[in-house]
């Protein structure tokens, strides 16, 4: 499989806050709504990679990713808010992900500041259970308006998948289970999640040393959903991506295997380009640590060489890419990354496309 790919322009900041005291913007999700919007989601308004003050955030952009509106705040509950994600369906839909971090996991690792201390001190129990776990609200007019916040009990960085009949499928770890992930419907009417499949995968021995979590999933046009799975292993030497297959819309998944080396990256954000080729963006965080992407003509049975898209020999704070396509067949990447390790993280995309 010979692919190679070309940059278009440089890289460039789409979302931060240079002169707030929460400057901090991470963990993006980018998708083209029904429109021809270009929405490009993360948690901002931070902090610090951990602080209470992580809210859901989405950006528009209504000329191909030139410029952007300034960051709506989508989701803001009383705890952090993380790792914005999208599902774009029907005529107009949009739904908007995130889940937060608990107050006894902020104590221990947000910065020990007076405002982070007098902040948490001031979340009673009551909104702390209200807040916790994965939420989720949805628009029906390309992101405008948005429900009331819905519960989830799956989650992922980038959100659901649409498959090819318009079902909302949400493959995601259970919070807080080891290795345990499964595949939700959603009623987009209403909110509610049914259970379609799960991947026991603390209960295979081969697997017993590995830590799956941070899944992402697409539908081909054959009918096949392919996901990418985060896999670390407790000696701490992986970091790395495998894939599952599901051949009846999530019910089933195929053994997980790894498609990269052990130290090349994730998570993964998968997105099937008009050409048929399927995309797989991660962040890479071995020095020169950057973003990578892979490709495959054959729908995931095989997979390009990794391609650079991003290079920061700073520092490893950085990730969680996701591609969109625009109108003349090009791609943008969005991302998150950091100038060095003094400096907030921001958000940042880059266009390129496949030759």
């Amino acid at each position: 499989m010979s692919f190679d790919i070309e940059l278009i322009g440089s890289e460039k900041t789409i979302m931060s806050n240079p002169d707030g005291k929460h400057p901090y913007f991470a963990w993006p999700t980018v998708a083209k709504l029904q429109n021809g919007t270009i929405a490009v989601g993360a948690s901002g308004y931070r902090v610090e990679h951990i602080c209470p003050f992580g809210k859901a955030v989405v950006s528009f952009s209504n000329d191909d990713g030139e410029t952007y509106s300034e960051p709506q705040i989508v989701i803001d509950t009383v705890l952090d808010d993380r790792d914005t994600g999208f599902a774009v369906f029907g005529e107009n839909g949009l739904i908007v992900t995130s889940f937060t971090k608990d107050t006894e996991t902020l104590r221990e690792k947000m910065p020990q500041t007076k405002e982070c201390i007098d902040y948490i001190n001031s979340v009673s129990e009551e909104d702390e259970a209200k807040a916790s776990g994965v939420n989720f609200r949805i628009s029906r007019d390309c992101g405008k308006i948005f429900s009331e916040i819905y519960k989830s009990p799956v989650s992922s960085p980038h959100g659901p998948a649409v498959l090819n009949d318009g079902t909302v499928l949400w493959v995601g770890r259970i919070l807080g289970i080891h290795n345990h992930i499964e595949a939700h419907t959603i009623n987009t009417d209403t909110g509610e999640m049914t259970l379609r499949g799960k991947m026991e995968l603390y209960k295979c021995d081969e697997f017993r040393d590995i830590y799956f979590y941070e899944p992402h999933a697409v539908q081909l046009p054959d009918g096949r959903i392919i996901c990418h799975l985060r896999a670390e292993n407790k000696a701490k030497t992986m970091f790395t991506l495998y894939q599952t297959v599901s051949h009846d819309n999530g019910v089933s998944w195929s053994k997980p295997e790894q498609i990269i080396k052990d130290d090349s990256g994730a998570p993964s954000h998968l997105f099937v380009h008009s050409s048929g080729t399927l995309i797989a963006a991660f962040s890479h965080r071995e020095m020169p640590c950057g973003i990578h992407v892979i490709l495959s003509s054959d729908g995931g049975k095989t997979w390009s060489r990794e391609h650079t898209i991003y290079e920061n020999l700073y520092t490893d704070d950085l990730g969680y890419p996701a591609t969109t396509e625009l109108d003349d067949g090009s791609l943008l990447t969005v991302f998150y990354a950091k100038d060095n390790e003094d400096s907030p993280a921001v958000i940042r995309q880059q266009k390129w496309k496949i030759i």
